[in-house]
């Protein structure tokens, strides 16, 4: 049985005109192209493919919200990272996620899912950043951790969350094996129940732009 079985797709937003009605509580999902994303948020709902899931990186070009009950939703946010993306598309992915985090009140939390095997690129850390602007909780998601063994897996949570301290939270996932799921499922239900960021006024800070390397 579903854990949200009244989950459905509401909209695609290309341009910050179609996002959905900033009401309620929001949690965003977000991750490298071919992180497991798609997979993740699948597993978390159980729901087969709410989220469409491909073999091809950066199938995910726009914002997409999920309802999951009234006044709840969950937002799959465009994969980063993919070299292949044509410049003024990354442009516009780059403009579509400042206002995003910028006008997004209800945002009450931020998934990140990276793979478990190359964790905490240069774009992930961008995008914690971006999140932590906008005030909001993050928890990472290492994703495909059946693809380590149990010692490789436990060290690199040890690591990752070392490295995090407090700007996010983190657990071992996979969507294969289903380990971490309930886990994250019930930190997705204390995101949706807070009801937004603690500063859930207009950032005024400039954003991080994850689609491209600081130097």
């Amino acid at each position: 049985m579903s854990a949200f079985p009244h989950a459905r797709f509401l909209t695609s937003a290309h341009d910050p005109a179609d996002f959905c009605e900033d009401l309620g509580a929001e949690v965003a999902f977000a991750g490298r192209s071919n992180s497991g994303k798609s997979s993740a948020i699948n597993a978390i709902l159980a729901r087969r493919d709410l989220a469409r899931t491909s073999k091809t990186p950066g199938r995910t070009q726009l914002v997409n919200f999920f309802e999951l009950v009234p006044g709840e939703r969950l937002t799959d946010l465009p994969g980063y990272g993919y070299a292949k993306v044509p410049p003024a598309l990354r442009e516009h992915w780059r403009r579509l996620m400042e206002a995003y985090f910028r006008s997004r009140t209800s945002l009450a939390g931020l998934f990140i899912v990276m793979d478990a095997r190359r964790p905490l690129t240069e774009t992930d850390w961008q995008m914690i950043e971006m999140a932590g602007v906008r005030g909001s909780r993050v928890h990472v998601l290492l994703s495909k951790s059946d693809k380590l063994g149990g010692n490789a897996a436990r060290e690199t949570l040890r690591r990752v969350r070392a490295e995090l301290g407090e700007l996010a939270s983190a657990q071992l996932f996979s969507s294969v094996s289903k380990a971490g799921v309930d886990e994250a499922r019930a930190v997705l239900r204390r995101m949706l129940a807070r009801r937004g960021p603690e500063r859930p006024e207009e950032v005024a800070e400039p954003l991080v732009q994850p689609w491209e390397q600081r130097g």
